[in-house]
C-alpha cells in the first residue's frame, strides 16, 4: 500500500503536473500481479521511469525488471532493485556498457543485455558483461536479427565467453490492434518466429509481449509489459482490465469569445505520437508548444483559472517530460510525490 503523506492538494500544484490516481494504480499493479505472477511478468520501467513505482511492482512479486536505457538500469540498481535487470535495447557505447559491468562486478545488479548482431555481441563481451538475450525480429521494423541468424549469433556469443539466457522479440506491431482475435492470431505468428529462433539459440528465456498482448501471448516465458501501470487512451481502447491512472493537471489560462479555451499543457508536456490527448467534457481542437486548445462539449465557457485533467494517448513519452509524479487520492489529496528519477540517457 502507498504511504499516506499529507503533502498538499492537487489543486495547489503548479501546472502542468503529472498526477497519478492512487486507487487506479494499485488496481493495475494488483491485476497484473494476479494475472502474471512472479517471473511471468518482467515490468518495463521505460513507461514510468520512476524507482518508487518500480518498487511497488517488485513488492508485488515482479522482481525482474526491463529497462530501455543504461541510465534506467543504473538507477534501478542504485535503488536496490537490481535482482535481475534486462537492458532490452542494443548499445555499442563502451562507456555505458562498462558502467553496467561495474554494477555486476560490485554485486549490486544482475544485468542482461539484448544483442542482435556480431557488433553488439562483441561490444558486450569487451565490456566485461556476461549475460545476453538474442533479440529477434518478429515483425516490427525495429531491432532484432532475422530468426535464421539467431543461432549463429548465440554461437558467437558463447565463443566470446557470454552466457546466452535465451531470446527476446517484441510484437510491437501487434500490441495495439483493437481486434482481440486478430491481436491473438498475429501474436501467434510472431511468436512462431521467436520459437524457431529459440530452438536454435537455447536458454531458458523467451521474453516478449507488452501491455496489449499480456493476456494473449501464452508462448513466451515472460511478458515485458510497461504501460499497464499508468495506462493511456491508446491502450484504454483495447478493453484491457487496467484503468487510466495518469493525467496531466492543467489550468485554463485563456478563454476566447469565439468559443474555445486554452490550457497550459501542450506538446512539451505530452507524448503526441499516438494522437491527441483527451479532456473530459471537451473536444481537443489542437495542441501547440505550451498550450492545448479545447472546445467545451456542452458549449459552457470555462473560467480562466479552472482546472482540467489532460489524459495522454501515450504514457511513456509523457512521463519523460516531467520531473515528478504526484500520487493522489480521490479527494485530490497528494499522498506521495515520486521523482521521475530514471529520465535521460
Amino acid at each position: 500500500m502507498l504511504r499516506a503523506m499529507a503533502v498538499s492538494e492537487v489543486a495547489s500544484l503548479p501546472t502542468p503536473a503529472l498526477v497519478v490516481d492512487a486507487a487506479a494504480l494499485a488496481h493495475n499493479l494488483d491485476t497484473m500481479a494476479g494475472a502474471l505472477p512472479g517471473g511471468r511478468c518482467r515490468p518495463h520501467v521505460k513507461a514510468h521511469k520512476c524507482t518508487a513505482l518500480a518498487r511497488e511492482q517488485v513488492a508485488r512479486g515482479h522482481r525482474a525488471l526491463t529497462a530501455a536505457t543504461t541510465r534506467e538500469v543504473i538507477g534501478l540498481a542504485r535503488a536496490g532493485l537490481g535482482d535481475d535487470l534486462l537492458l532490452a535495447n542494443e548499445t555499442v557505447d563502451p562507456a555505458r556498457l562498462a558502467g553496467l559491468a561495474a554494477l555486476v562486478a560490485a554485486g549490486s545488479a544482475r544485468v542482461t543485455v539484448a544483442v542482435d548482431s556480431e557488433a553488439t555481441v562483441d561490444a558486450v563481451a569487451a565490456s566485461g558483461l556476461r549475460e545476453v538475450l538474442v533479440d529477434v525480429d518478429v515483425g516490427m521494423p525495429r531491432c532484432g536479427c532475422p530468426p535464421g541468424d539467431a543461432g549463429g549469433l548465440a554461437e558467437r556469443a558463447r565463443a566470446r565467453g557470454l552466457e546466452v539466457r535465451g531470446v527476446m522479440g517484441y510484437e510491437g506491431h501487434v500490441v495495439g490492434n483493437p481486434d482481440r482475435a486478430a491481436r491473438t492470431s498475429q501474436t501467434e505468428v510472431a511468436m512462431a518466429l521467436l520459437a524457431a529462433a529459440h530452438a536454435e539459440v537455447g536458454g531458458e528465456a523467451v521474453s516478449a509481449g507488452g501491455t496489449g498482448t499480456f493476456d494473449v501471448n501464452v508462448w513466451c516465458t515472460e511478458v515485458q509489459a510497461g504501460s499497464y501501470a499508468l495506462m493511456d487512451t491508446a491502450y484504454a481502447a483495447l478493453d484491457l482490465p487496467f484503468r487510466i491512472a495518469l493525467g496531466v493537471e492543467a489550468t485554463i489560462v485563456s478563454v476566447s469569445p469565439k468559443g474555445w479555451a486554452v490550457a497550459d499543457c501542450g506538446l512539451k508536456a505530452l507524448g503526441m505520437d499516438h494522437g491527441n490527448p483527451s479532456v473530459d467534457g471537451y473536444e481537443v481542437f489542437f495542441c501547440s508548444d505550451e498550450h492545448v486548445t479545447l472546445i467545451p462539449g456542452d458549449g459552457t465557457r470555462p473560467a480562466v483559472g479552472d482546472r482540467v485533467r489532460v489524459v495522454p494517448a501515450h504514457v511513456d513519452p509523457t512521463v519523460a517530460y516531467h520531473e515528478v509524479m504526484h500520487v493522489a487520492d480521490p479527494d485530490g489529496r497528494i499522498l506521495e510525490s515520486w521523482p521521475v528519477d530514471l529520465r535521460g540517457w
